[in-house]
């Protein structure tokens, strides 16, 4: 089996760029049909999977198989490879866009209350003025871009484009994406599959409204121009070296004020890419160092004060850094299956990664450097929890690195540029004339792979949907809350898993009585309506204090192992009969209720 980078370029006639296009066009008019025969009114417990039209699936069959044909196909133009991507793009993170009325994601709705504080405020504030939410005033570069954004587009909020936002963040990956991998392999094989097999696999949510969306992008982006300009035979020619130093330190420069975690691991990979003996170049590494520190050492340093305690004790306990914890272990069948599917979809391809670092040696020598970042990652284990998040972000930043080998596991003959042929005879080894059975293995184990990946990214990437949908109905609701809250009030909600959750958060104050202690919680289901009363008595006129809950709550508590339907449901009714609660405001999505003032203060 021969490298497609030696095969001479063929002109394709009309008969075959119609069959290129072909499975694409039916994909797609599949994916149209679902989308409109979709009703994501009353999604269960399996999220989208359960609610999207078979269309769907057939579709994205198809868009598979076709995609598999057409790259492996020399006679066919390498831009009919990067239109499936395109394709699949559409299919995995449009479908939200286009099927919900309202933006997903609490965290999503989150920022669009910081950049609208922002644009308020008219400049960054400290913890005195607004309490934790100063963390994001510490990191500013995500939202000041995207005020910009609202203001250069003339629209009232980001709320208008942020449904969106998953499909632009991913395209922004694609460039970098080809260009790391076109520096190891000009083989469009291996390319095109391992790009597929990055966005299959990339179920982690990080593309979302964020700033972890851009930095990340950023992160790829600062790789690409390290493992093309600074190794010791850097890819084609160019500007000086000197150029690409002040791109990487503007590209560093935008990381660094807009995340916290991702200069971490920009660190980590670039001191691994020193390891290697052709990127021997210490100017990125200590770019990236410096910029890093003097940022932590001065806007940042407030937050990394107040932080640093709990931080140092995180450091080595690999354990903890790992667990879930309370709150976050899924339950009820939906909740179980789509947690295996996401462990199932990034173990096989961390394995395939694996066979395939051991399977193709001469392509091991020549990505050495790409399997130092994939490796790289590992040790921030040791370093940090993140929120119990640790684990995905590594998985995530470990991703472009695994689906290359793990695309090479699974194509036959994958070769590295300029390999010369003793290397492929001793590193791949394969029969002149294959037989009938491997030809047939060559076809379907790669098909079959791709085609289960990109199946199971539906229930890892939407299977919580449940949770993170929030209807029209409760982001009308959460809205009349906030109209009619006066400044001082205090708004109580079993978890922050609603809409607007942060809005007016300079001037409202928030208590989710679910973040709170074990046996306070317990406290409040055995007692609700006087428990809760306790909780939120001391807001002083013309401030009130109100109990929201709402249909996102109760998902976000059945789902993740924290309060069950019936004990929800038993805190709701309690508060109801309760002479000390008020019904301010109910829809089919939710309650608002109001403590009951008397005198100067509440009781």
């Amino acid at each position: 089996m021969t490298d497609l980078s030696d095969l001479p370029p063929a002109l394709p006639g009309r008969g075959a760029l119609g069959r290129s296009g072909v499975p694409l066009f039916v994909a797609l008019a599949l994916w149209a049909y679902a989308v409109r025969h979709t009703d994501v009114s009353r999604l269960d417990d399996y999220g989208l999977v359960s609610a999207l039209h078979p269309a769907f699936w057939a579709g994205l069959a198809v868009l598979t198989a076709g995609f598999f044909l057409t790259v492996r196909d020399p006679r066919r133009p390498g831009a009919w490879a990067a239109a499936y991507v395109l394709g699949l793009l559409v299919m995995e993170r449009a479908t939200q866009a286009v099927l919900y009325p309202t933006p997903l994601y609490a965290w999503a709705w989150k920022h669009d209350a910081v950049i609208d504080h922002l644009l308020t405020a008219g400049g960054l504030q400290t913890a005195d003025q607004v309490g934790d939410m100063a963390v994001y005033d510490q990191w500013p570069g995500f939202f000041a871009a995207q005020a910009a954004l609202v203001r250069l587009l003339g629209v009232e909020s980001s709320t208008l484009f942020m449904a969106w936002w998953p499909l632009v963040s991913s395209l922004m990956l694609l460039l970098p994406l080809l260009l790391i991998y076109r520096t190891f392999t000009r083989d469009r094989r291996l390319i095109w599959t391992a790009v597929w097999l990055f966005y299959v696999a990339n179920w982690v949510g990080q593309d979302y409204f964020s700033p972890q969306s851009v930095a990340y992008a950023l992160h790829l982006g600062v790789l690409a121009v390290v493992l093309r300009r600074f190794g010791r035979t850097p890819a084609g020619g160019g500007p000086r070296p000197a150029v690409w130093t002040v791109l990487v330190t503007l590209l560093v420069t935008a990381i660094v004020i807009s995340h916290q975690l991702t200069p971490g691991m920009l660190v980590v990979c670039l001191l691994a890419l020193c390891l290697s003996r052709g990127h021997r170049d210490w100017v990125p590494l200590a770019t990236t160092v410096v910029i890093f520190l003097a940022w932590c050492l001065t806007a940042a340093l407030p937050f990394l004060s107040a932080a640093m305690p709990d931080m140092i004790r995180s450091v080595g306990d690999v354990g903890a850094n790992v667990e879930t914890g309370y709150g976050a272990t899924p339950t009820g069948t939906g909740a179980v299956a789509t947690s295996w599917a996401a462990r199932l979809l990034s173990g096989s391809v961390l394995l395939l990664a694996a066979c395939g670092v051991l399977r193709r040696r001469a392509l091991r020598h020549r990505a050495r450097p790409l399997l130092l970042i994939a490796a790289a990652p590992l040790p921030m284990f040791a370093a940090s929890s993140y929120g119990s998040e640790m684990i995905f972000r590594v998985l995530l930043f470990m991703l472009p690195g695994a689906a290359f080998f793990a695309a090479a596991a699974i194509l036959p003959g994958a070769h590295p540029p300029s390999a010369d042929v003793g290397s492929r005879e001793t590193g791949d080894a394969r029969p002149a004339s294959p037989g009938a059975r491997r030809r047939a293995a060559a076809t379907w184990v790669p098909l079959g792979a791709l085609l289960a990946g990109s199946l199971a990214f539906v229930p890892a990437y939407s299977g919580k949907d449940r949770i993170n949908y929030f209807p029209p109905q409760e982001v009308s609701l959460v809205q009349e809350l906030f109209d009619r809250a006066p400044e001082g009030s205090l708004v109580v909600a079993a978890n922050r898993n609603y809409p607007l959750a942060y809005d007016s958060y300079g001037s409202v104050d928030h208590y989710w009585f679910l973040d709170d202690a074990r046996s306070h919680v317990d406290r409040i289901v055995a007692r609700p309506a006087a428990t809760l009363a306790t909780d939120m008595a001391g807001v002083e006129r013309p401030a009130r204090a109100y109990l929201l809950l709402t249909q996102g709550q109760y998902a976000n508590s059945e789902m993740n192992g924290q309060l069950t339907k019936a004990q929800l449901d038993r805190i709701r009714d309690s508060v109801a009969a309760s002479p000390r609660f008020e019904l301010v405001a109910e829809n089919g999505a939710g309650w608002l209720y109001a403590l009951k003032q008397s005198g100067g203060a509440q009781r």
